[in-house]
């Protein structure tokens, strides 16, 4: 059979088809050449009506109104091979609209005639949402960088009462030096020994070394996060800088937080690392929240520590300082009970003094006269009334042995008034030693109150932190 066109006008034609339908006819029966040659050409009439049908049943498909032939038939995410491959994100709402008038007499698809213009503009509607997305994540991304900036300055703000602190601590340390070397340079050997005032020092010492040793380690633990904080904020920088490249046709975000997002969690939470929100900026911003949580409570430990560290070396101030207010009292109520006692001893003093003279005195007089032409004639024992009365025996007059027997005790008396009052002397120096010790001992210790009233730095901490630490 062969392939012969019917007329446009037959009633086999459909219609409005467009085309006309070609329909086989049969071969004779009469065989005159070779078998080969005859099914050579079956063969291509074959082929030909099976190319026609198919040509006719693609157009069939074209014009029904369940599909449409359009210029982006094949999704650019999935190319043929396939595999998986990742690939950037297309718009899901930009495909071109359907064209009957595109399909031709062979029932061919054909793209409409704004092709050009068409995919102009689907190109331009996705790198402006993709440029769109990328400015959000890049003000999330430096809005993320200026929280990071602004704790760094709490902490830095922080890390500075730390240094005051530390510098407080060092100048009442020197106080306190001071004060020991003064107090062993007390002239007195018995006031040098150890009291409770040396013992509040040594204790206060030990409390500063303490405080200084915690301290040093919070200040080396800011520094670590300062840095921690530079860096976490040096990677989000890079990471806005990265983003920001395919940013120079928009106009700049002038917000300080990223739209619609007032509390501050990432606005997206994609994986994509094709998307404008990449791993690698939720890893950058995961981790500087996370060092942004840390140097909060960082902070929140040290504004406790330096609170307790007021109220400790407030506690060691005043304690040696109302140790010294004890022992100056203390030594002033000595001092003037020492006053008195030197007194009553000079004056018991200069009364022994008296009674010695007198006793030397009487001792004198009861001696008689160094030469024999000073005595008078009624005190010679060869006067004539002796010389009559010693004419009997047994007469003799004991006038001779009480003048021996009083000197010999005039100067026992004198011996011991003597002695008495060398030993009152002897109080009374030391009494007066005591006094002058107690004197000098006082001004030291009222010199180092002083001293560490004056030169203890009360600014040291600021004023809330001090009112904290009441």
């Amino acid at each position: 059979m062969l392939l012969q066109p019917v007329p446009v006008g037959s009633d086999s034609v459909p219609r409005g088809s467009g085309s006309v339908p070609v329909v086989s006819v049969p071969l004779g029966s009469l065989i005159v050449g070779p078998p080969s040659w005859r099914d050579g050409t079956l063969r291509s009439v074959r082929r030909a009506e099976r190319l026609v049908r198919q040509s006719r049943a693609g157009c069939s498909a074209a014009r029904s109104p369940n599909r449409s032939c359009s210029a982006a038939g094949s999704s650019p995410q999935s190319p043929a091979g396939g595999g998986g491959r990742i690939t950037r994100p297309q718009s899901t709402g930009a495909t071109l609209p359907p064209d009957s008038r595109g399909c031709g007499l062979w029932g061919a698809c054909l793209p409409p005639p704004g092709l050009r213009e068409r995919c102009a503009g689907l190109s331009s509607s996705v790198a402006a949402g993709y440029m769109r997305g990328v400015q959000e994540v890049e003000a999330r991304l430096r809005w993320q960088a200026g929280r990071g900036s602004e704790e760094g300055v709490k902490l830095q703000r922080e890390q500075g009462h730390l240094d005051r602190m530390l510098q407080g601590i060092r100048t009442q340390r020197g106080v306190n030096r001071r004060s020991s070397a003064w107090r062993r340079s007390r002239p007195a050997s018995a006031e040098t020994d150890r009291d409770v005032a040396d013992e509040l020092l040594l204790w206060e010492s030990r409390e500063l070394s303490q405080l200084e040793e915690h301290l040093k380690g919070a200040l080396s633990d800011a520094r670590t996060q300062l840095q921690a904080l530079g860096e976490s904020n040096q990677q989000l920088l890079d990471c806005a800088s990265e983003r920001a490249r395919v940013l120079e046709l928009l106009p700049p975000r002038s917000s300080a937080r990223p739209p619609g997002d007032p509390a501050g969690p990432p606005a997206y939470t994609g994986r994509d690392p094709l998307s404008p929100f990449t791993p690698e900026c939720k890893r950058v911003l995961e981790a500087s929240s996370r060092t942004i949580s840390q140097s909060q409570q960082l902070r929140e430990d040290l504004r406790r520590l330096l609170s307790n560290a007021i109220a400790r070396k407030d506690a060691a101030h005043r304690s040696v300082n109302d140790g010294l207010v004890k022992k100056i009292a203390e030594t002033t109520d000595l001092q003037q009970t020492l006053s008195v006692t030197s007194a009553a001893t000079r004056q018991a003093v200069f009364r022994k003094q008296r009674e010695v003279d007198f006793i030397r005195n009487s001792h004198d007089r009861a001696q008689g006269p160094e030469s024999s032409a000073d005595m008078l004639s009624r005190e010679k024992l060869i006067r004539p009334l002796v010389q009559v009365y010693h004419r009997h025996p047994g007469t003799q007059l004991p006038e001779a042995a009480h003048l021996i027997q009083g000197c010999a005790a005039l100067r026992r008396w004198l011996r011991t008034s003597q002695g008495d009052m060398e030993r009152l002397q002897r109080a009374g120096s030391v009494l007066l030693a005591d006094l002058h010790g107690k004197m000098a001992a006082a001004q030291v210790d009222t010199a180092v109150l002083r001293m560490r009233r004056q030169q203890v730095d009360r600014r040291a901490a600021p004023s809330f932190l001090q009112r904290l630490a009441l």
